[in-house]
């Protein structure tokens, strides 16, 4: 047993209880009897022989020896986990968290991995948090999301924090911070709106990755590619497919992410580590493929300036062409496109192009006659020029 360090023993002192009941139950612990001032935990260990681990946990810090119990759990945990001391210690004092742990198995001695695979799987990482609080915060499913991302979003995926590495092949830890919330959350309880929303992506993330594989196995069995848009209600989208290829690397042997839930936010579904394989990758790498050329035009937001008007009546509906760019997914190239506009928005549309104004204009984007066209339009605004 690697006994706690004298630094680290100062450290033992502000640690509360409920940080201490917090990491044994994250990881499994259950208690089993009280004892006044003191509390005994156990962690059944399946498959192993022998009687279950033991920790005392001291519930009061009034004693003098508080420190001491601590350092003695710190010391037990440090052994069960094969972990040092201090990693422990530092993982008690972290606040309330969900986890992700993303095991590859690069070539090469265990605990290593070539900087040439873990940089790119880091970036799809980083991606994949992305989709799921984008998917999260949507008001409706999308195969494939927009390259600009509500704020919200961007603020999750910079709470997120990755941690030291784990004994295995390669293991990056990952974890979000929660806020403090009493209430208990089911992993696939939809309406559960009081939840915090950094939970609510975590179970998506869970969810839309179930879906992924479901989608690559489905491909994979009947060896033609399955229709992933049913599985976009689940958070699945070709920008989650993407982030996964990325992460597996090009003919890498594939990964799995194992999930913890914070103990103060209990998820009372098993949550069995999601594996998946080199063909399961190359599946869902054409299912993004097919999701883009299929619906990756859908809901896309035009701007720039009205160059022709043309109806056939003095009033009605009529037909318009804006030059200008998408503002995603098209690179910012320049192009026009044409559209049919009611006789309100053509009004506007006129109103714009006699005033030099720009105009931004949701729909969905074709090709007739090799000519990008808008159709189904969402909204038609008018952005006025500063004189």
């Amino acid at each position: 047993m690697i006994a706690i360090s004298e630094a680290e023993l100062s450290q033992v002192n502000d640690l509360a209880t409920s940080s201490l009941l917090r990491y044994l139950r994250g990881r499994g612990w259950s208690p089993f009897r009280d004892f006044g001032r003191g509390q005994l935990w156990v962690l059944d260990t399946p498959g192993e022989a022998g009687e279950p681990y033991e920790v005392m946990v001291p519930l009061d810090r009034g004693p003098r020896d508080y420190a001491d119990r601590v350092a003695d759990l710190v010391e037990t945990l440090s052994v069960v986990e094969a972990r040092r001391p201090a990693d422990v210690l530092r993982e008690m004092a972290l606040p309330s968290a969900d986890w992700q742990f993303l095991r590859l198995t690069p070539p090469g001695p265990s605990g290593t991995a070539p900087l040439v695979e873990l940089v790119p799987a880091l970036a799809g990482l980083r991606d994949l948090m992305t989709s799921a609080a984008a998917a999260v915060a949507a008001p409706e499913p999308q195969p494939v999301q927009p390259a600009n991302k509500p704020q919200v979003v961007k603020d999750h995926v910079a709470s997120v924090r990755l941690d030291q590495t784990r004994v295995g092949s390669y293991v990056v830890a990952v974890h979000t911070p929660l806020p403090e919330a009493p209430a208990q959350a089911f992993l696939f309880d939809h309406d559960s709106r009081a939840e915090p929303f950094a939970r609510r992506v975590t179970r998506r993330l869970y969810a839309a990755l179930i879906c992924a594989r479901e989608a690559a196995d489905l491909t994979l069995r009947h060896d033609e590619l399955a229709d992933f848009s049913r599985f976009t209600p689940g958070g699945l989208s070709a920008n989650l497919c993407e982030a996964l290829v990325k992460i597996g690397g090009e003919d890498g042997p594939g990964f799995s992410l194992d999930f913890t839930w914070s103990a103060d936010l209990p998820v009372e579904q098993a949550t069995e580590p999601v594996r998946l394989t080199s063909p399961q990758l190359a599946a869902l790498d054409a299912g993004a493929k097919d999701l883009r050329a299929r619906l990756g035009r859908r809901d896309m937001t035009l701007l720039g300036s009205v160059v022709r008007l043309h109806r056939e009546l003095p009033h009605g509906p009529g037909a318009v062409t804006i030059a200008g760019y998408f503002d995603d997914r098209d690179g910012r190239k320049a192009r026009r496109v044409r559209m049919s506009l009611d006789a309100h928005d053509y009004g506007k549309a006129a109103e714009a192009h006699r005033r030099g104004d720009e105009v931004i204009v949701r729909g969905d984007v074709t090709a007739q006659s090799g000519v990008a066209a808008m159709e189904n339009i969402r909204s038609f605004t008018v952005h006025r020029v500063s004189e």
